[in-house]
């Protein structure tokens, strides 16, 4: 029996005509002003008009199905995209699992640390899909603590500290980031933000870096507050102690999208220049061979 996998992301905008529409799906239906809409047009424009988010989504699934495929035979798993703000929805991706006749499936979000607030929702849309369609799921919540994670987030951060000189090494920080939540989350005690910490203390002990910090980004643009420090405004601390170079490592993310492209290669950029700081960013996961690997065990992790 071909076992499903449901592999979740985030989704994006197609294009500039669809921007209203993705952008008015994620505020539950209420369309952006023209400053709002305007704001989001203009920062898609700074990346080349269009997020490579989807693209990127499709070549790991595809590539996820191609390890399957190579470690247990063709057949044995059939991979199915659903994404949160975009076509194919989740439901999408679980009427196809059923339509193929697949009774059981694994659920995967392309994010490594759970909260109710992010991951949580994703695992309702999927559960309740599932549900309506008599597909058994078996979700994946979490794989900060993956060993071949912690590894692979550490071969980047060796490989980007060869873009400093030698004296900055001696004092080269790292800043682990991960887009921000509503600070209502800490009242619930949601399991995120010690999931980032933990992500990043393990990648930092497997290193033997004693200097690495924790920053948030990409906040929402809602009343309610916010968890921080900001990477910008963290950026401006670190330069206000003495700091003159840092890594940042955005592990909280595992392909390139607006908030990779626009908050952190320019807007963090800009703002690093304009405090004398050399910055450089690791590379995200995408679809490398080591990261869809990774995905594959996880996969079958789930089967035990």
């Amino acid at each position: 029996m071909t076992q499903g996998v449901l592999l979740m992301a985030y989704g994006t905008a197609q294009g500039p005509e669809d921007v209203l529409r993705y952008y008015t799906h994620i505020r539950h239906g209420r369309p952006p002003t023209e400053a709002q809409l305007q704001d989001l047009l203009d920062r898609y424009e700074a990346i080349g008009g269009v997020s490579p988010l989807f693209r990127i989504t499709e070549r790991e699934g595809d590539g996820l199905q191609a390890v399957l495929d190579r470690r247990h035979g063709p057949g044995a798993f059939r991979v199915y995209l659903g994404m949160k703000h975009a076509a194919p929805f989740i439901a999408d991706g679980v009427d196809r699992m059923a339509a193929d006749g697949v009774q059981e499936a694994v659920a995967l979000v392309l994010a490594p640390h759970n909260s109710r607030m992010s991951v949580g929702v994703y695992m309702e849309e999927a559960e309740q899909a599932a549900a309506d369609r008599a597909v058994a799921l078996r979700p994946i919540r979490s794989w900060a603590s993956a060993p071949r994670l912690i590894q692979i987030l550490a071969d980047r951060i060796q490989s980007v500290r060869t873009r400093f000189s030698p004296e900055e090494r001696h004092h080269l920080p790292v800043i682990f980031s991960a887009h921000s939540l509503p600070e209502r989350i800490l009242q619930d005690r949601d399991p995120y933000p010690s999931q980032l910490r933990m992500t990043g203390d393990l990648v930092a002990a497997r290193l033997g870096f004693p200097h690495y910090t924790f920053s948030w980004q990409s906040a929402g643009r809602t009343r309610e507050p916010w968890m921080g420090p900001d990477i910008l405004d963290k950026l401006t601390m670190m330069a206000a102690d003495g700091f003159r170079q840092a890594i940042i490592c955005p592990c909280g993310f595992v392909s390139d999208h607006l908030e990779v492209l626009y908050d952190l290669d320019i807007q963090a950029q800009q703002h690093a220049r304009e405090l004398g700081m050399h910055i450089e960013r690791t590379p995200s996961l995408n679809d490398d061979p080591e990261f869809l690997e990774l995905l594959a065990d996880l996969v079958e992790g789930a089967q035990r």
